[in-house]
């Protein structure tokens, strides 16, 4: 599927916010007095960070190979 310049730059944009937020919860689970009993959640957090990162680079290669 071919996708516009601005529906990438949208998704990127979306993207780093829930990156944000995510990191933000990781690092508010971490943080309580017991962070084992919220360990699934911080597994959970650390794949999707993991999962947009990736989605986050292929988007960057996709604009970068689009002519200016």
């Amino acid at each position: 599927m071919i996708y516009s310049k601005e529906e990438l730059l949208e998704a990127k944009r979306q993207i780093d916010s829930t990156l944000h937020k995510l990191r933000e919860v990781v690092s508010t689970l971490e943080g309580k007095e017991t962070p084992a009993r919220y360990q699934s959640q911080i597994t959970l957090a650390k794949r999707r960070i993991q999962a947009f990162t990736i989605a986050m680079s292929l988007i960057e290669r996709e604009l970068e190979q689009r002519p200016r």
